[in-house]
């Protein structure tokens, strides 16, 4: 057992690996797709027009074909898998594509028919004819993407099933390289246009860049919907409670542009870079190993194999925390000179700078929860229970909502940026929501391995305040040197400093952490990974 639970681990280990690279890469293309925004628009009205138009095209995606339907549908297609049964999976994926296709098809159209409306009820605080005119138009063009976007994620679910990581891990740069191409390529002559259409573009390089590993798969796909099959009714079912939950979210992000478009010119942009940059580290630290855990914590539930499946979400959890405790702290402390360093150029001014860290000082408080979330909800997906996260996320996200209202009014009361409050009640929600599905989720598993869980919990803290401490002297330090020096050196020497220290005092991650980046994935025997 203890050898099967090592290979367990090691094989989310080198997915996470794999998965994490493919994170970096797109955080590197996510960083040049905003400098390259910002620097052409600031924090200007035209790019609050452009991200209350995307609004409704993430929203569409993601209820129907994004993280809902990949959490439903991969559970069920890696159990025909794991049980032989390549004919059934695959006629369960068919059916699922063909009927993503339809429903994304019939609700973009709707949504372009209803723009005008659609927009007065996203952003009432743009109260300029020319600029709701504006977020019209270009919520018309990216309505294109969410049908792509629709394939393309089941195309990403299918291969991460097969424990293929390598395509879909490339697939998030591919789109962040659309825009990038929208900007260079487009902007100059169709202005905010040619960033609406980089986003589409985006959205089919998506697409394109997994197509090949896929159809090496030798898929078997039809035009059946499927509709009579027991598996189709299975994935429905689990999608039910799923999409609720999802929507809930969503309706935070929808809420957060209403009452943000009523703020200060720019507050909606400052909250969306802020965001961004917030879900970088979150994106290669712990929507990797939640890839990447997914399929295993599934195979493992088809075969049974109940304390392995204790074993390697008590790993994975401790591996995020690993991570995300610094990546939080950091991210506080430098943002300033990050956002300096990173955005303030062109149009995006001092002003478009403290705006944007300001939101970021309150979104990176909650970057652990975010991250800690990706791994338990994707415990839960695994067991077939989609309902106790939609439950939880409900009642947090609605919290949320009243907390929008509520700390955006008193921040401005105090005389402090409206926007902040919009981010802080995020965290909080966050954190409720994360804490609450742990308990839970350690009640339905008869616990969570907590000796495993506890394993170099010490060495993070440890470092963790003395990285704090180190940051904390360099900014003293550092008063009026460039950005760069102030936050590039000061992001070098806060991991440095934790890692080292993290190395010394024995945590395990420290250790395995730079061959899991190399893709090795090493360890000679189980009692040396747990």
């Amino acid at each position: 057992m203890a050898e099967t639970q090592f290979s367990a681990n090691r094989q989310i280990a080198r997915a996470s690996g794999i998965v994490m690279l493919g994170y970096v890469l797109s955080t590197v293309a996510g960083l040049a797709a905003q400098m390259l925004i910002s620097r052409a628009f600031g924090t200007s009205s035209e790019l609050d027009s452009y991200f209350a138009a995307n609004r409704v095209p993430e929203f569409l995606f993601t209820i129907i074909s994004g993280g809902a339907l990949a959490s439903a549908f991969l559970p069920t297609f890696a159990r025909f898998l794991t049980h032989g049964d390549r004919d059934g999976a695959w006629s369960l994926a068919s059916s699922i594509i063909n009927l993503v296709t339809i429903v994304l098809g019939l609700l973009s159209g709707l949504a372009a028919l209803f723009a005008p409306g659609i927009v007065h009820l996203l952003a009432p605080g743009f109260s300029n004819v020319e600029q709701v005119e504006l977020t019209t138009a270009l919520l018309r063009v990216m309505l294109l993407s969410p049908l792509v976007f629709g394939v393309s994620g089941l195309l990403m679910a299918t291969l991460n099933a097969h424990q293929h990581f390598v395509f879909p891990a490339l697939a998030p740069a591919s789109y962040r390289l659309g825009q990038i191409l929208g900007v260079l390529l487009l902007v100059r002559r169709m202005g905010i246009f040619g960033l609406a259409w980089g986003t589409v573009i985006g959205a089919m390089l998506h697409l394109l860049v997994q197509l090949p590993a896929f159809l090496r798969l030798k898929p078997k796909l039809g035009t059946s919907l499927g509709l009579r099959l027991p598996a189709v009714h299975e994935v429905g079912r689990l999608l039910a409670p799923r999409l609720l939950s999802v929507a809930v979210v969503q309706l935070n992000f929808v809420v957060n542009t209403i009452i943000a478009s009523g703020q200060p010119e720019g507050s909606l942009a400052a909250l969306t870079f802020a965001f961004a940059l917030m879900i970088m580290p979150q994106a290669v630290i712990a929507q990797a190993v939640g890839v990447a855990s997914l399929p295993t914590f599934s195979a493992q539930v088809a075969r049974g194999e109940w304390d392995a499946l204790r074993n390697s979400v008590s790993s994975a959890l401790r591996g995020v925390l690993y991570l995300a405790l610094p990546a939080s702290i950091g991210l506080v402390l430098l943002r300033r000179p990050l956002v300096t360093l990173l955005l303030e150029r062109g149009l995006f001014d001092a002003r478009s700078t403290e705006l944007v860290a300001w939101a970021l000082l309150w979104y990176a408080a909650g970057l652990i929860f975010h991250s800690l979330l990706e791994v338990v909800v994707r415990a839960f997906f695994a067991q077939y229970d989609t309902r106790t996260p939609v439950i939880v996320t409900t009642i947090a996200m609605s919290l949320n909502i009243a907390l929008s209202l509520l700390l955006s009014k008193l921040f401005a009361e105090a005389g402090l940026p409206p926007h902040g409050g919009l981010a802080l009640a995020n965290s909080t929600a966050t954190a409720l929501e994360t804490t609450a599905l742990l308990i839970l989720l350690a009640r339905r598993m008869d616990g969570l391995d907590f000796p495993r869980l506890r394993r170099g919990l010490l060495a993070t803290a440890g470092g963790s305040i003395t990285m704090t401490l180190v940051l904390w002297v360099w900014l003293k330090l550092s008063v009026g040197a460039p950005a760069w020096g102030q936050g590039g050196i000061g992001v070098i020497l806060g991991l440095a400093v934790y890692w080292g220290l993290t190395w010394v005092m024995g945590a395990p991650e420290a250790r395995r952490l730079p061959g899991m980046l190399l893709n090795r994935g090493r360890g000679s025997r189980p009692e040396s990974v747990g």
